[in-house]
């Protein structure tokens, strides 16, 4: 209010208030429906020990999940005479944030996945390797494109350019290494963090692409091949 929304009202502030308080609280539900049924199912002793060291990293990454979003929130709250910027979170606490949710995600859809459906055994063929090792470096490239969105939304970026695919007249903007030293530039410069995205987004869907054209190549369970048709067809939508 005093930096930059002099004009706002009270219900207008109640209405951004809920819905942090939602998030904050929708994290805490989140949070002990892991940790109640996981002491529950250790009381009764139906988890295995290898489960048991997964249960307890999940656990400590839910808790770990909401100290850092405290940790983020923090960041845009403190005072910062010298400026006139819009107040905003730190780009690289939110990039932490998103980035610490989709591993807890992924580690809990594949422990799900692991118990719920039982394991293909596959020939261990040239062509299978290769096809898990590009899904994996795949799944690098949609993490790290994720992570750069991060930064497009911490730096207001998205407002910079708005056409696609050119940036503004040009294919490569002129400040794209706008700031000193280099290396700032591509975490802090909005123009290269929006060209960044882009380059990324493009190299995901293209990966993306390579890896069902080459999946269809080979011989694979129905199972395997509706979850890699399904992958490219959210990263179209994406």
């Amino acid at each position: 209010f005093n930096s930059l929304n002099h004009d706002m009202t009270l219900p207008e502030f109640k209405f951004i208030w809920y819905m942090e308080y939602s998030h904050r609280m929708w994290g805490r539900a989140v949070g002990l429906a892991y940790i109640l049924p996981a002491a529950y199912f250790w009381r009764r002793g139906w988890l295995s020990r290898p489960l048991k060291g997964r249960v307890l990293a999940l656990c400590g990454l839910v808790c770990f999940q909401g100290l850092l979003g405290w940790y983020m929130v923090k960041s845009g709250l403190e005072e910062k005479p010298d400026s006139y910027d819009i107040p905003r979170v730190s780009q690289y606490r939110l990039a932490a944030h998103l980035g610490s949710a989709l591993v807890l995600y992924s580690a809990s859809l594949w422990t799900g996945l692991s118990l719920l459906l039982p394991q293909h055994k596959l020939p261990e063929t040239k062509q299978l390797l290769r096809l898990r090792q590009y899904a994996h470096g795949t799944t690098a490239l949609i993490f790290l494109t994720a992570l750069s969105g991060a930064f497009v939304a911490g730096l207001d970026a998205g407002l910079v350019y708005n056409s696609f695919p050119k940036m503004g007249e040009r294919w490569i903007p002129d400040d794209l290494l706008a700031f000193s030293p280099v290396l700032r530039n591509i975490f802090e410069n909005p123009t290269t963090v929006q060209f960044d995205h882009r380059i990324l987004g493009i190299a995901s869907v293209t990966a993306v692409t390579a890896l069902y054209l080459f999946s269809r190549k080979i011989p694979l369970p129905q199972r395997t091949r509706m979850a890699v048709t399904s992958l490219l067809a959210v990263a179209c939508i994406q």
